[in-house]
């Protein structure tokens, strides 16, 4: 059940018919693909001057989205923009980065992405994350399974810690224990790959950096491949609340899980 769910209308005729996931999943990737058309022709890669550690880019990104989004009565919650409450009661909220990971953007480091994911009063209902240098795109629908570039992924085993590769968002204050790590600095693009088998978990070792647009996308891509994602601290992830912070952890099995979690607890 999700916390913080948007407030009820109180009209009848404002109530919303039955959402079909489908036509859901079809918004989020042409809400994608708008943010792929502005950012192609957008050349001010530096701060935007509004707040800490946003970037022009970040704007341009969440401008796309909204125009997108806004006109289909969807509700919005942005890391750029804040709560847009949905036209209608039963419409899903699109929780969204429009630009994860805009730091490397602005460096020219090539790991970043969109990440849209819709929810409803159920949970997150529907996912895309693009991965906006390579073009790979993530995409799942609750109870459907995941996909990448189309195709189903699906994690079935997992290494145990001292062989596993590890994405990191922060730093520990030592080693963990894990085979070897990566720390990319794009959330939702380090889930997704442990959901594809690229990564074999995630750990985030700073202290509760990141707002539910972060790893929200990843969670459903992940869930629907195998991969639970949790708080460090046992606190619910789905929150439609802009100023709560979760510590995310993600194993590709439960065991590879449960040492991640014992391991960030230790500091």
């Amino acid at each position: 059940m999700v916390q913080n769910s948007p407030p009820d209308h109180n009209a009848s005729d404002d109530e919303a018919e039955p959402i079909d996931p489908t036509m859901v999943l079809s918004a989020l990737h042409d809400a994608a693909d708008a943010v792929v058309a502005v950012l192609a022709e957008h050349d001010d890669w530096g701060l935007s001057g509004r707040r800490d550690g946003q970037y022009a880019s970040d704007m341009a990104a969440d401008e796309a989205v909204h125009g997108l989004l806004d006109p289909l009565g969807y509700g919005v919650l942005s890391e750029e923009s804040g709560l847009r409450d949905p036209d209608l009661v039963g419409m899903p909220v699109i929780v969204v980065d429009p630009l994860d990971g805009s730091t490397n953007a602005s460096r020219g480091l090539p790991w970043f992405a969109t990440s849209l994911c819709a929810v409803d009063s159920t949970g997150p209902l529907a996912a895309v994350v693009l991965d906006l240098v390579s073009g790979m795109r993530y995409d799942a629908v609750r109870g459907w399974g995941a996909r990448r570039d189309g195709e189903p992924i699906r994690r079935t085993t997992a290494p145990p810690l001292d062989e596993a590769i590890i994405g990191l968002s922060g730093l520990p204050p030592r080693h963990l224990g894990w085979g070897q790590f990566r720390a990319m600095g794009a959330a939702a693009l380090d889930l997704c790959a442990v959901a594809d088998g690229r990564l074999d978990g995630y750990l985030d070792c700073s202290v509760d950096a990141h707002g539910v647009w972060d790893y929200m996308g990843a969670l459903l891509v992940c869930s629907e491949s195998g991969v639970e994602v949790v708080d460090a601290h046992g606190r619910d992830m789905c929150v439609l609340d802009s100023s709560v912070r979760r510590t995310p952890v993600a194993g590709a099995g439960p065991l590879l899980t449960e040492a991640l979690i014992k391991a960030r607890r230790d500091f």
